[in-house]
């Protein structure tokens, strides 16, 4: 068994014993222990290979790969492992490389890694897995993209031919190669308009009717009125971070981190949400911490829920569920506040709203056919309500606006004037 000691001046090591029954070392420097642990467990696993004569796990052959030159010397020292073969420039086969990268890029969210995983799929199917670097050109990578784009959306090529410009990024700083072969390659836009839906109040009111408890409600109403991502920040929301008083509701986002604000964001509990939350606040268990203590389980599939829910509503499910929500949620806020206080609260950059979730609303077309207000045909004017209160609304006649009375009287007094009073008189109506 492998073990961790701390020297006095706070410098950890790793200490096994060999199949020869020497004691051996492997000094890690000033480290943190959760990384002397990761190294401990493969320390061991290499020790425990040795000794029986057999091959290291595949993840810790890729650990291996990953590592620092420094940390790899003392484990050959250790004889724990092999010198490293180093690969003549462009010899360094297609898989090497990328499973080299992915390895060492153990700081991405998994969703990223997946992402990786699909561009090493498409990489591997077109080039060939044990192609060697050298033999991919710069115009192999453009018919990639083109071969790509005939089977996929823009949207889907630009995010591999992104992430294959990254993994050629990293092996020329490695000298694996000269040059990124898709440097020149164009990416195109990673947004698909297409799938883009507005989703107005209506419409989540009615799907969210039909939720079968609190909890479901307040998951659609955190999505739609307070631009939550769906499912992680609705589930990293405690009742430690709803703040009753000042009406102010603090967001965890693990999407973000890693950004200096550690992806901390302060959102208002707006007055759509606020019910939906009491809601659920007032069946809380005793001392329960988590506002969702439900559908916290990984193989919950809150997408296929939703769907179910939005049939029984009579609707017909919309295209990426969660996020158009949200973009909903950023794109009517837009309308009533400053740009960049939106986005603080929503946790994204204008940029970033701009391009992925701010959209085009039929009351955007409305607006501007109406000359730049709303009509709002739900509302009666002064002479019809007092009509309706008065009981006589029935048959009560809207009486003509006051600027068209007065208008009208200018245009019986210009009969016989010259221009500079019918101006004036314009005027002054214009101001009524």
């Amino acid at each position: 068994m492998a073990s961790i000691t701390k020297q006095a001046s706070g410098l950890r090591e790793v200490q096994f014993v060999a199949p020869d029954q020497k004691r051996q070392t492997i000094r890690l420097g000033r480290t943190d222990q959760k990384t002397a642990e990761s190294i401990r467990m493969r320390v061991e696993e290499l020790n425990i290979a040795r000794i029986h004569g057999t091959s290291a796990l595949a993840s810790t052959a890729h650990w291996l790969g990953s590592i620092g030159e420094s940390l790899h010397k003392r484990l050959v020292r250790a004889g724990l492992c092999n010198p490293r073969v180093m690969h003549q420039q462009n010899e360094t086969t297609l898989t090497q490389m990328l499973e080299a990268y992915i390895a060492r890029r153990d700081d991405v969210k998994p969703g990223t890694r997946a992402i990786y995983r699909q561009a090493q799929k498409h990489l591997e199917r077109h080039f060939g897995a044990s192609s060697s670097l050298g033999s991919i050109t710069a115009g192999g990578a453009a018919d990639f993209r083109r071969l790509l784009r005939k089977a996929y959306s823009e949207a889907y090529t630009a995010k591999i031919i992104i992430k294959a410009r990254t993994f050629w990024r990293d092996a020329v700083d490695r000298k694996l190669v000269d040059s990124n072969v898709f440097a020149k390659v164009q990416t195109g836009s990673q947004v698909n308009t297409k799938r883009h839906r507005f989703i107005d109040r209506a419409t989540i009111d009615r799907v969210i009717a039909v939720c079968p408890d609190p909890q479901w409600k307040l998951l659609l109403a955190l999505s739609r009125y307070a631009g939550l991502r769906c499912p992680s920040e609705h589930l990293a929301l405690r009742w430690g971070d709803v703040d009753w008083k000042q009406g102010r509701l603090t967001v965890r986002a693990a999407k973000t981190e890693h950004h200096a604000d550690g992806g901390v964001r302060v959102t208002p509990i707006f007055p759509e949400l606020k019910p939906y939350l009491l809601a659920v606040f007032e069946q809380r268990e005793e001392g329960e911490e988590n506002v969702i203590t439900r559908y916290r389980q990984a193989n919950c599939n809150l997408r296929t829920q939703l769907i179910r829910y939005i049939k029984k509503a009579g609707l017909t499910p919309w295209p990426r569920l969660f996020h158009n929500l949200r973009a909903s949620c950023q794109t009517e806020l837009v309308e009533r506040f400053p740009a960049h206080v939106v986005c603080e609260w929503l946790g994204n950059s204008e940029a970033v709203a701009r391009e992925h979730y701010l959209q085009t609303t039929d009351e955007h077309f409305a607006k501007a056919i109406a000359g730049g207000t709303v009509p709002e045909p739900a509302q009666k004017s002064d002479a019809e309500s007092d009509a309706v209160r008065s009981g006589n609304g029935s048959h009560c006649v809207a009486q003509e606006p006051v600027f068209m009375q007065k208008l009208r009287e200018i245009l019986h007094l210009a009969k016989g004037c010259d221009a500079v009073q019918i101006e004036k008189w314009a005027v002054q109506g214009s101001n009524l």
